[in-house]
């Protein structure tokens, strides 16, 4: 595949992108103060960052074995949830709550902090 055609897909993508998440802010502009738009956008994104947290400790099972038992991931993703917690009763500031937790974790992770062996 040329350069030319690579920098052609790229723009096609990134504008079908963009163009997705534009789209519902122009077609919904009218329905601004519809008691529906405004019910969603004050129970929503509690609902997805509910759904991220359950997603992200779906495997954590600390007393599978009868004991406790925080597997390799286990400590890490107990201090990041926690780092996310105190983050955000601190400062009141989602996207810095999940800035420092996943980047908390990924720290652990990547320099092998917590992990046996």
């Amino acid at each position: 595949m040329s350069e030319t055609m690579l920098l052609l897909v790229i723009a096609v993508c990134a504008l079908a992108t963009f163009a997705t998440r534009v789209l519902p802010f122009v077609a919904l502009s009218r329905h601004a103060e519809h008691p529906l738009i405004l019910h969603l956008g004050k129970f929503l994104p509690p609902a997805v960052m509910l759904i991220l947290v359950i997603y992200a400790l779906r495997n954590f099972r600390p007393l599978a074995e009868g004991s406790l038992n925080g597997g390799e991931n286990g400590l890490p993703l107990i201090v990041a949830s926690i780092s996310v917690a105190v983050l955000h009763v601190w400062r009141r500031n989602a996207l810095l709550s999940i800035i420092g937790g996943t980047g908390l974790y990924m720290a652990m992770i990547q320099l092998g902090w917590f992990v046996p062996g």
